[in-house]
């Protein structure tokens, strides 16, 4: 069994309503997903985190060194691509690129093997996971504070346990709209706030001690992701657990700020930390020093897929009898071939959703989406 050939598919649609983070505009959505053909007909798929044309650029180079090598060595192939790009970058473009071609051999060797990746991961601790709601960003035309609140009590309705909501547009506004999406939640519902990096330490410090009251569970990346001093300062000065990750690529990457407890909670997003290789490694770091993992999910189905087999199989830190468990990051933002990618879409019941037990990922690709969300360059 040798690999053949390595497709990319970039899926693109632009928005009819902008909307925007602290740090990032949305016109339109734009992901990367990842084909790798083996000799025998086998085919495993999977997606890069972050921008999609940049993305294309370095699979395909990476697709020098794959075509022709076993693609059951996931752990060869993880250390011969990382070292061929390595002087280039060890975060970045080099490791959500390397990210997108890991997670499709693990979808090949499950589906060598007839089991899903979870059991390749070393067994399943669970079937389903409760999913929060990612979204409230700032939208354009719209009152922000009105649109977050009604979006939040959708949420509600919908059977969510939880929502995140996005901050970093100054206190005065965020704080307006953290007290509106509570009330529309009730006292019961979780709720995280993601500063997408957008104040810095004084003002995050500032807004963490007036969040607190409204019953806050985390607060997610406060500062730019490089300053773990900044990070370190945020966590000890205000009461609200820091959350972080999704940008500190690979082991090493995470190995500052998971030693100096630069975070309460841990965000690796599998698709641009590395992958399956990668993130597994990165979990048990993170146990070794007793910090809580909960996956970043950016992505079509493809990637939440991949996401809900690693999840099925994190070991609960620490094992009892009633655990912590994962909660799926569930993005409820606009994006018309984020399901339709997969024959059978990966949709919640009250706010819980089912891990797929089928082999590898679990997923079958529609095809016809991917044409239909192609760019005109690519058709």
């Amino acid at each position: 069994m040798k690999i053949d050939a390595i497709r990319t598919h970039l899926l693109e649609h632009r928005l009819q309503t902008a909307f925007e983070s602290a740090s990032m505009r949305f016109d339109r959505r734009q992901h990367l997903l990842v084909e790798i053909i083996c000799d025998d007909g086998t085919v495993g798929w999977g997606e890069c985190l972050g921008p999609a044309r940049a993305n294309r650029a370095v699979v395909e180079t990476y697709a020098d060194w794959l075509v022709g090598m076993d693609p059951l060595e996931t752990e060869k192939i993880w250390a011969t691509l990382y070292n061929a790009l390595r002087d280039q970058g060890q975060r970045g473009l080099t490791v959500t690129a390397l990210s997108g071609i890991d997670v499709a051999l693990w979808d090949i060797k499950g589906k060598r093997f007839g089991v899903p990746v979870s059991t390749l991961l070393g067994g399943r601790f669970r079937d389903s996971v409760r999913a929060y709601a990612t979204g409230a960003f700032k939208r354009d035309g719209v009152d922000r504070v009105t649109d977050n609140a009604e979006e939040a009590a959708r949420h509600r309705v919908a059977g969510f346990h939880a929502m995140k909501i996005k901050i970093g547009f100054g206190f005065d506004e965020d704080m307006a709209v953290i007290a509106a999406v509570r009330e529309a939640l009730g006292p019961d519902m979780r709720l995280m706030i993601d500063g997408n990096h957008g104040y810095d330490t004084v003002e995050a410090i500032r807004i963490g001690r007036a969040a607190a009251e409204y019953g806050i569970d985390w607060f997610e990346e406060p500062v730019t992701p490089e300053h773990l001093s900044a990070y370190r300062e945020v966590r000890e000065k205000q009461p609200i657990p820091v959350a972080g990750g999704e940008t500190w690529h690979t082991r090493w990457g995470m190995r500052e700020p998971v030693e100096s407890r630069a975070v309460d909670i841990l965000q690796p997003d599998l698709c641009g930390c590395g992958g399956f290789t990668e993130i597994k490694r990165i979990a048990d770091l993170a146990s070794v020093h007793n910090i809580r993992v909960v996956p970043h999910v950016w992505g079509t189905a493809v990637q939440i897929a991949a996401s809900l087999q690693f999840m099925a199989a994190m070991v609960p830190n620490p094992v009892r009898l009633k655990p912590v468990e994962p909660i799926l990051e569930f993005d409820r933002t606009d994006n018309p071939f984020r399901q339709a990618v997969v024959t059978q879409p990966i949709d919640h019941l009250n706010g819980v959703v089912t891990i797929p037990d089928g082999p590898g990922l679990g997923i079958e690709i529609n095809r016809d989406t991917l044409w239909d969300f192609a760019p005109k360059e690519d058709r």
